[in-house]
């Protein structure tokens, strides 16, 4: 199977995007990102499937753009894609609690952390807005791509 891969340029670094050969993003990384991905020998370099990606991340750095319109398709079990998707319905601006993404998908208050893990599993950073989600008690809390980068998103979007 043939994975395409890119970067792109932008305010929290150079974001490493790859896509399966149909073209569909399956995973959008950043440097020195938990779990993040790495360019492989095997990988094809080719921007051409990125295009529509790379003018939505420009227009969503610039402000112009709240709600991405991209076909994704992480790798994932289950759990972790009902998670995922979970995250899509977080908008622009806002954000919720790991405990409120269990509750949206039906976990247990048992599940939270497994819940976290999900999210932190997350191979769409920005894409699948995991920077939304806080603590409980209002604290930026865990990002795969660093409290830092996760900060800087929060303040794109009005959210601090």
């Amino acid at each position: 199977m043939t994975t395409y891969w890119t970067t792109i340029d932008s305010p929290v670094g150079a974001l490493l995007l790859t896509a399966g050969p149909s073209g569909v993003l399956t995973s959008l990384s950043v440097p020195g990102q938990k779990n993040g991905r790495t360019v492989q020998e095997a990988w094809r370099h080719d921007p051409g499937p990125f295009r529509g990606a790379e003018e939505q991340l420009a227009a969503y750095f610039s402000g112009e753009l709240k709600e991405f319109q991209l076909e994704l398709s992480p790798e994932g079990t289950d759990f972790r894609r009902r998670v995922w998707d979970a995250l899509d319905d977080v908008p622009y601006g806002a954000t919720t609690t790991y405990g409120e993404i269990a509750a949206r998908v039906g976990a247990s208050r048992m599940a939270v952390r497994a819940v976290g893990g999900a999210i932190g599993a997350n191979p769409l950073l920005i894409l699948r807005p995991c920077h939304r989600v806080i603590g409980a008690n209002g604290t930026l809390t865990g990002y795969a791509g660093g409290l830092e980068r996760k900060t800087t998103l929060l303040s794109l979007e009005g959210a601090l």
